[in-house]
């Protein structure tokens, strides 16, 4: 005979109520286009101020004009506001530098500002500052460039602006657009009308010419 448990389970008095589930239909509601030229829609812009359909505007890198256009030895700093490419310090390597077109020298730094020396001939096509130096060479100031420079070469031409001495052994070239603040020594001065220059001049004899 089995035993009886200790505690039976009572009947419970209270009715048991099957869940009840109701079937939602949602409706699919699709995107509607809005157009431009609905009055009450203002196109969305961006934070720089353009609007969305409209292409965004990149900064743009050129590779711009050479600042010296010649062979030269170079020691100083060079500012690059633009992009870099390439390969330092291994044989046969060559940088690319893209910058940014300047439209105006007069209020920015020097695009290169140390010491430069170079043989046979350097053109000067933008803003150079520091010293130059050549025993034999020719050096060419482009009529946009600017040098707040010290100039020590064998012929020095002249068509934009220099601002610091200028040594020239054999002879200096003024052109008509040329400005120099500052004083000159050379054994041979041209000056075309129009150039303006305000320092003094010494006239270098050469032992050729004494003997």
């Amino acid at each position: 005979m089995a035993p009886k448990p200790a505690l039976a389970r009572e009947a419970s008095s209270i009715p048991v109520e099957e869940p009840k589930f109701r079937t939602t239909i949602v409706p699919v509601v699709r995107p509607r286009l809005i157009t431009e030229d609905e009055p009450s829609v203002s196109p969305i812009r961006s934070v720089s101020g353009t609007t969305r359909n409209a292409p965004a505007k990149e900064t743009s890198f050129q590779a711009r004009v050479p600042v010296i256009t010649g062979e030269a030895t170079y020691r100083g700093m060079i500012p690059v506001d633009g992009i870099i490419s390439g390969l330092l310090g291994a044989s046969g390597s060559t940088l690319t530098l893209k910058q940014r077109s300047r439209n105006n020298s007069d209020d920015l730094a020097p695009e290169l500002d140390g010491e430069i020396t170079f043989k046979d001939m350097l053109r000067i096509n933008g803003f150079v500052a520091g010293k130059i130096f050549s025993y034999k060479g020719t050096l060419i100031v482009d009529n946009s460039a600017r040098v707040d420079a010290n100039i020590d070469v064998a012929v020095c031409i002249v068509s934009g602006t220099v601002n610091g001495d200028v040594v020239a052994q054999k002879r200096v070239e003024l052109g008509p657009a040329a400005v120099i603040n500052g004083n000159i020594s050379t054994g041979s001065l041209a000056m075309r009308p129009g150039a303006v220059f305000t320092g003094n001049c010494r006239m270098i004899k050469h032992e050729t010419e004494e003997s």
